[in-house]
């Protein structure tokens, strides 16, 4: 609020200069008639996102046309919520959770012809950079509360960040810690136990001079700070004996305009209003349903038929991140009422095969993997053209730098792979035969998905053992360092719109550890060094032009993973719900701007 226009402008032009682009949701429609998103849409998605200005931080939130309070929205979900601690959020399910019952600082703010902004969210603005962007200062909002009542201060969002060194917390980003106090794991050194022994970092790294203000002072340039706030895991926790650490996970304290009244762990989740929430602080947040109850183990099937049916409860039923069935996407596509209640966007995700690479030590079996792969199958199993696309390489069309028609292992010339290529380096390894360990996922996708690619392994002459995974847990039983498995499927995207929120978090050695998103466990001397010394250029379109090097170096080189495709999504949503768009920060639909219509 006390920012200066000229002030305002200049953090404006910093950053802007400094972000790529937007996080692979824009351009998400709903009552599209089903036409699927195209590479052009991917192309419109390359915008720069800049820092609001402090009036666009005050609340409330632009109203959605057409809103009214009242009743419960009926979500189907088909994972368990596995994390309920912010701290733990990564993965997309447990991120559209969070943004209906967390803040933190800084947020997106994105208005209803797709175009957004990073706003303060409990901050009063998106962040006052000075030193050359070492330093960053933010000033908390009046009225900011936990559900409790107890006012949210400085000292909370201290102990927001600080807790995140704790061993304890394994699932959620590393980015904020890394800048503070150093790469890799070696962050952890500087704050061991947390804050949970009454250790704290030092001023000169994190201060907090009074109530209202936090001060994060960096070793280097660190622009793209208020992107990175915006994730679920730098959101507010209190400072207080309710931060039970590891028990936090079960029953968290809220800050966000709803709070959970009750959760069963694997079967259903009831949010209510949070009285303590105050829409005149909040410039991203609604709250227009009195509650959301929540049903887990939803398979896309299911949830599909019910919505395209539209009867009783499902008319006022969405899903956070189950799409329509790749099975009924012409169904729902030929029935008129249907056709009008879709939510669909390009996202910024590649789906791709990691090869361990502690397991899977041979690049030529590695390859002989990736020349087998069956993508135009898989992309077939998962909606066509409306669920993605064959990716060439390990950067999404949604990422600048991104190059159209990168193809050097064939993937798109072939699209249904070259199994006599794959045996052929099979056979020049001496491993026909060979034993692969399979892991996927227990959804009915993934199990279709598994059929073909154990087949195409098999005429590619490898002995595939396929072990079943629950989905709920599936990112975190991948990111363990002994994971015991050699082949397994991932979707990466970028986390705020820089391609260094792909390649370092996906390929760097040094960060390898227990729910690390280095899911290939690939540790390169050349990778890591070039990742350090990219991460060091201020300028961004250089360093757009070098990421993308080191991108070809790993896909050419190292080939830690088999690109699949490039994922799309299509949702459906019941005929009484209004409000619903694609979110550019979930890359699903937005669980913000949800209401009923009568």
């Amino acid at each position: 609020m006390n920012v200066s226009t000229r002030r305002a402008s200049a953090v404006i032009a910093a950053l802007a200069a400094g972000s790529l682009a937007l996080t692979g949701c824009s351009g998400g429609n709903s009552g599209n008639e089903g036409k699927a998103q195209t590479d052009a849409d991917a192309a419109a998605q390359s915008k720069v996102i800049p820092l609001g200005t402090a009036d666009d931080s005050a609340g409330p939130a632009t109203a959605v046309k057409g809103a009214r309070n009242g009743g419960i929205l009926r979500v189907y979900q088909r994972d368990n919520f596995n994390h309920l601690d912010p701290g733990q959020m990564y993965v997309s399910d447990m991120k559209a959770l969070s943004q209906l019952i967390f803040r933190g600082l800084t947020a997106f703010k994105q208005d209803d012809k797709g175009n957004s902004k990073v706003v303060g969210d409990l901050a009063t603005d998106a962040g006052q950079m000075s030193d050359g962007g070492k330093t960053w200062k933010y000033t908390l909002k009046d009225g900011i509360k936990f559900e409790d009542g107890k006012p949210i201060t400085s000292k909370d969002i201290r102990h927001s960040i600080e807790r995140l060194y704790a061993k304890f917390i394994t699932d959620g980003p590393t980015y904020v810690q890394t800048w503070l106090s150093g790469g890799g794991t070696t962050y952890r050194k500087a704050l061991p136990e947390g804050p949970y022994k009454g250790d704290h970092l030092p001023k000169s790294v994190l201060d907090t001079p009074d109530d209202k203000t936090v001060i994060f002072h960096f070793k280097k340039p660190e622009p793209q700070l208020p992107y990175a706030l915006t994730m679920p895991g730098y959101s507010a926790v209190p400072d207080s004996a309710k931060d039970t650490k590891d028990a936090y996970d079960v029953k968290p304290v809220t800050s966000g305009p709803y709070k959970i009244a009750s959760f069963k762990s694997g079967k259903s989740m009831q949010l209510v209003r949070n009285k303590n929430w105050d829409a005149k602080t909040d410039p991203v947040h609604h709250q227009y349903p009195d509650g959301f109850n929540i049903t887990l183990n939803h398979q896309a099937s299911d949830s599909t038929k019910r919505l395209m049916a539209d009867q009783g409860e499902a008319k006022n039923a969405v899903s956070f991140t189950n799409a329509v069935d790749p099975t009924l996407t012409k169904n729902v596509l030929d029935n008129a009422s249907a056709k009008k209640r879709l939510v669909q966007g390009y996202q910024p995700y590649v789906w791709q095969l990691n090869m361990n690479m502690d397991r899977l030590k041979d690049k030529k079996i590695r390859d002989a993997i990736t020349y087998a792969l069956p993508d135009q199958q898989l992309v077939r199993l998962n909606g066509g053209s409306y669920g993605g696309e064959i990716a060439g390489g390990l950067l999404a069309p949604t990422v600048a730098g991104y190059k159209k028609g990168y193809d050097p292992y064939g993937k798109i010339s072939h699209p249904n792979g070259e199994p006599e290529k794959a045996k052929k380096l099979l056979k020049e390894a001496g491993k026909t035969g060979m034993k692969l360990v399979y892991a996927y996922s227990n959804t009915e996708a993934r199990q279709k998905e598994a059929v073909a690619i154990e087949d195409a392994l098999t005429k590619a002459g490898f002995n595939v053992q396929k072990k079943e995974v629950d989905a709920a847990s599936w990112y975190e039983q991948m990111g363990k360092v002994d994971n015991g498995f050699d082949i397994y499927m991932t979707g990466w995207g970028q986390d705020w719109p820089d391609a260094s929120t792909v390649i370092p978090p996906s390929y760097d050695g040094t960060t390898i550890q227990d729910g690390s998103s280095n899911y290939s466990h690939i540790n390169d001397k050349h990778v890591n060094s070039e990742i350090a010394r990219i991460s060091q250029i201020a300028d961004v379109k250089k360093a757009t032009a070098e990421w993308e090097k080191l991108h070809q170096y790993i896909v050419e080189k190292i080939n830690p993973a088999a690109p699949a495709f490039y994922t799309k999504v299509l949702q459906l949503y019941g005929s009484n719900v209004g409000g619903a768009r694609y979110s550019m920060d979930v890359s699903y639909l937005d669980p913000n701007t949800l209401y009923l219509k009568k």
